[in-house]
């Protein structure tokens, strides 16, 4: 049973295995050290799978594992048989010892049912030296001197397996411990992309069992934790277990809000009809990946490549991790597998994992760390935002020492203290934040996180508004927040003036060259002269770029301004509906309400921003500066061919930038709006579209365009 007091120890055993792993240093004898790994190893199975709360990064399970291989292949005369290195991962049914009450009620509603083939674990690199020898060993067994095999993402999701009989989804599984599942059927027929019926039949297949990866896009998950703020409810910690979680809910039509999507990647199983012989669809794994693709269910069929040698694998894996974070998914590596069905079958499995497949695992994205202290910063608008201090540690490429905690309410909803070992993920956006605290392996020396009364820079007394979650300095005058609206306004979507970055506006601060953002115009050039590092050249670009800066288009200029709730898109529509930015004195609130996506908290902080004399006053200086506050986009008299018309782009574009698409649309007049709208006439789509199209198809008045169709809209060649 884990109880509360195994838990703890477990996961303190866990942290000394690692750092024992690091040092290749055994406990009393090979055997303990063996006996050890498997329970920390069969404990961190079951917070994986079942209780979706990790309390290692894969990278640490990964190491831990490996060296309980690596000590067995040492010491063979000691593997045991109940070894998680034996078999598929130990301890996973919901009604395994130490299930969360919550846990064992949903494994009443959801019956276990076996798999009709044990769903394994893959084998592990994260290396090419790795894949080489796989492939080597592949060879051998074969008696091949050059293997086909098919590359395709790692989805990092929840496993489940669906069987179809007659052309028709007869049940839905979870992976639950690899050999028996949770029967999830109600649930899965509320995924997109998992058809309540496809014709395999059409192939002669009969009966087939398929496996694949439930997810959630990135931008569905942050639109569901938008959601669950706006409720006073905490954030979900990552779309994997978001996905696992939501396969659970007793409700299907629970599950069918959370916007779930479904990857099917491989052929378990399948018997034919009778006489049929089998196609050429289901020969090979890339065959059938097209195969499902056809028959309505979303597979790999386009990211996937067949090649030759193992180089050409490495090759196409590494390019891949380029691009892992354009994609709307998150996924953490690639599966490589051998291409021919008949040559998988020669090459068999281990008791843990098939020899005709492994995962090559991009650099880490997760991993445990100190929290050492706490410091608290001033924005630009006067927010407090408390910033962690980590030990430094590398992720996926990047050594983070630094993690934004957002607000006091994710400190207190996150429990975390200083000292604690806190779970570390750096997301598709590349932006670290911490996911959870290891609160088993607290020992007592812990401290409260206690947030400030009084602004860290001005002592100005902080206020929290009602209905928000932050705390802010009242104090515009506040040097943090003159500072970081001076770095705000150079940054390069706002006023783009390259050659003055954070560092400079810091230094210029300081020294007392520059005091306000109207302090960038009149800067004494004789004194940047005398400075160290501060050459003929640099001065001279940075002559150049703030004099660029002041014909910047009018939309950059308000989004440089800070203005609170202004972003990029709400500034084009405040500089295109009017002449000159100071017209806005005069503007009312209901005249702002009447403006695209312009709702009344937004329209209320534009009018307090033009009704406070030091900004009106600040905006007279600039433009006396040589700075322009005058509209001479051409769209807003109007004459371009989509004069009056409003765009939103949604998915991956292929042949155009996104923002070049939206640039292109704004030339010839028309508008872009940040959301589906009644107000919204064309929804521009490209691959893998999200929750936007949903939308937009149950409002008749918009018009669906594919990429192609823009393109011709606006009669361009690409």
């Amino acid at each position: 049973m884990y109880t509360k007091e195994i838990e703890i120890t477990l996961s303190r055993l866990a942290k000394d295995l690692l750092a024992r792993h690091a040092k290749q240093q055994l406990l009393n004898n090979p055997e303990e050290t063996m006996e050890a790994l498997q329970r920390v190893i069969i404990y961190n199975d079951w917070r994986y799978y079942v209780q979706s709360d990790p309390v290692l990064s894969d990278y640490e399970y990964d190491q831990l594992f490996a060296w309980l291989k690596q000590l067995e292949k040492e010491n063979p005369h000691l593997v045991s048989p109940d070894s998680p290195t034996q078999k598929v991962a130990q301890g996973l049914a919901a009604a395994s010892p130490g299930a969360t009450k919550a846990t064992r009620g949903a494994a009443k509603a959801f019956p276990s049912v076996p798999h009709l083939v044990p769903m394994l674990s893959l084998d592990n690199s994260y290396n090419a030296d790795d894949l080489i020898d796989w492939d080597r060993k592949a060879r051998e067994l074969s008696g091949l001197s050059e293997i086909e095999y098919c590359i395709e993402p790692k989805f990092d999701g929840a496993s489940i397996s669906l069987l179809y009989e007659d052309d028709k989804l007869v049940r839905g599984l979870t992976r639950g411990d690899g050999v028996v599942g949770e029967d999830i059927t109600q649930n899965v027929m509320q995924i997109k992309f998992i058809p309540p019926a496809a014709k395999f039949s059409k192939y002669g297949v009969h009966t087939i069992e398929i496996r694949g990866e439930v997810l959630i896009n990135k931008d569905t998950f942050k639109a569901f934790n938008d959601q669950r703020a706006a409720e006073n409810l905490p954030p979900l910690a990552n779309p994997r277990n978001a996905a696992s979680g939501s396969l659970r809910i007793i409700d299907p039509k629970e599950v069918a809000k959370r916007g779930l999507e479904a990857f099917l990647y491989h052929m378990s199983y399948h018997v034919m009809e009778k006489g049929v012989t089998e196609p050429k669809e289901i020969t090979t794994h890339s065959n059938t990946l097209d195969l499902f693709t056809e028959l309505g269910f979303r597979s790999p069929s386009k990211e996937k490549r067949v090649v030759k040698g193992i180089q050409a694998v490495i090759d196409y894996c590494n390019a891949f991790e380029h691009e892992r974070d354009n994609l709307p998914y998150e996924i953490d590596g690639m599966v490589i597998k051998v291409n021919d069905y008949a040559l998988q079958d020669k090459l068999g499995m281990t008791t843990h994992h098939p020899r005709w497949a492994i995962a090559y695992k991009f650099k880490a994205r997760q991993a445990t760390s100190k929290l050492r202290k706490v410091e608290f910063q001033v924005g630009r608008t006067g927010s407090i935002t408390p910033v962690a201090k980590i030990d430094p540690v590398p992720i996926g490429g990047v050594t983070v020492g630094s993690i934004s905690l957002f607000n006091e309410d994710v400190v207190r909803e996150k429990d975390l203290k200083i000292g604690d070992t806190v779970l570390v993920e750096r997301a598709g956006d590349v932006i670290p934040y911490i996911v959870k605290s290891v609160a088993d392996l607290r020992d007592g020396s812990e401290e409260d996180i206690v947030f400030p009364k009084h602004c860290p820079v001005c002592n100005s007394r902080l206020e929290k508004p009602e209905g928000e979650s932050v705390w802010r300095c009242p104090n515009i005058n506040c040097e943090a927040q003159v500072i970081e609206r001076m770095i705000h306004f150079v940054s390069k979507d706002a006023m783009d003036i390259r050659s003055l970055g954070e560092s400079n506006v810091r230094k210029f601060y300081t020294l007392g060259l520059m005091k306000d953002i109207p302090g960038i115009y009149e800067l004494d050039f004789s004194k940047l002269e005398q400075l160290e590092g501060f050459g003929k050249k640099s001065l001279s670009n940075l002559q150049e770029a703030i004099a660029h800066s002041k014909t910047q288009p009018l939309h950059r200029l308000v989004f440089g301004l800070g203005i609170r709730y202004v972003g990029e898109t709400t500034a084009k529509t405040l500089a295109n509906a009017v002449s000159h930015l100071l017209d806005y004195t005069e503007w009312s609130e209901e005249q702002l309400l009447a403006l695209e996506d312009i709702g009344p908290k937004v329209a209320g902080s534009i009018r307090q921003f033009f009704d406070n004399k030091d900004n009106v006053a600040v905006l007279k200086k600039l433009e006396s500066l040589g700075v322009n506050l005058q509209n001479t986009n051409s769209a807003q008299v109007g004459g371009g061919s989509l004069d009056g018309q409003t765009f939103l782009f949604t998915g991956t574009l292929s042949k155009l930038k996104r923002s070049d698409a939206e640039e292109l649309v704004e030339q010839q007049g028309g508008k872009i709006l940040s959301g589906v709208s009644s107000k919204l006439n064309y929804l521009v789509v490209g691959e893998d579209a999200g929750s936007k199209l949903e939308k937009a198809k149950k409002i008749n008045t918009i018009k669906v365009l594919t990429e192609d169709e823009f393109i011709k809209l606006l009669a361009i060649s690409i």
